[in-house]
């Protein structure tokens, strides 16, 4: 009888642990989906890795502004930070079909693009600017652009603005490639694009000048699905916590010398 006894406690034990390691991995389980998450554990978002400084490939690597920021927030959220790449003009798309759980990549909010995906809050905050070659003397304000060739990244919160200023569009992926192409004679006029790459190329010896002050201020956040707005609330309380603990501001020093959120917006146009 004492043996019986023992293979029933024995049968009864293992019962008990088959139990607990069940419940352990749905608990994981729930955990992982609890963001609807395309890649279990990892935090999964997309830049074009063409928009230098704040995203772009080095070393094979992608690194910049944005990189850090989504990194960041992973990390506060428990998870893996998993970036990748996708051509800006099909990033929203990209998030629709859930490739990616979030767009961390320089993408302004606009009320537009809100019927298609859910936005943070601005995590800084740039001017839409127009750039000349150097030597251009002949286009000193938005009016002289009339008939001017533009270049503009396909679906940017620039091309809209460019088509009202001229007829004559010439398309990029790169925003450094159209700064470039600044410098080169009789290939571009004009781009119009973020004041801070502007300066930025400046800064790396490209040969071109602003024009004016910003035509308006955009207001770059991230984007998820527009039905996730549990990952949306999480991202924006990780990004809370890194503004308030000082995180923020030495990312932002690192990549840019000041802080991209100390802006005066009190008469600045918002672009939506």
């Amino acid at each position: 009888m004492g043996k019986w006894k023992s293979l029933l406690f024995l049968l009864m034990a293992t019962v008990l642990v088959l139990a607990a390691c069940g419940s352990k991995k749905s608990g994981a389980n729930d955990a992982d989906n609890e963001y609807g998450l395309v890649n279990k554990g990892k935090l999964t978002y997309a830049a074009s890795g063409l928009y230098k400084p704040f995203n772009f490939e080095e070393n094979g690597e992608l690194t910049g502004f944005d990189m850090e920021i989504g990194a960041e927030i992973a990390e506060r959220m428990g998870l893996e930070s998993n970036p990748v790449t996708n051509p800006f003009e099909t990033i929203l798309q990209g998030l629709v079909a859930n490739k990616y759980d979030a767009i961390i990549g320089s993408m302004a909010y606009t009320k537009k693009r809100a019927e298609q995906a859910a936005f943070t809050k601005p995590y800084y905050y740039s001017g839409g600017m127009i750039w000349v070659a150097e030597d251009n003397n002949e286009i000193q304000s938005p009016e002289d652009l009339k008939g001017k060739k533009i270049g503009v990244i396909a679906q940017s919160t620039y091309e809209e603005p460019a088509k009202e200023l001229s007829d004559n569009i010439q398309y990029y992926s790169s925003d450094v490639v159209a700064l470039k192409d600044l410098t080169v004679e009789n290939r571009l006029d004009a781009v119009i694009t973020a004041d801070i790459v502007g300066f930025e190329a400046q800064d790396n010896g490209f040969a071109i000048k602003e024009v004016g002050t910003p035509l308006w201020v955009e207001q770059p956040s991230i984007a998820v699905k527009k039905d996730n707005e549990e990952l949306r609330d999480a991202i924006d309380k990780a990004l809370q916590e890194m503004i308030d603990d000082g995180t923020y501001d030495e990312i932002s020093q690192k990549w840019f010398g000041r802080n991209l959120l100390d802006i005066d917006l009190e008469n600045a146009e918002l672009l939506e």
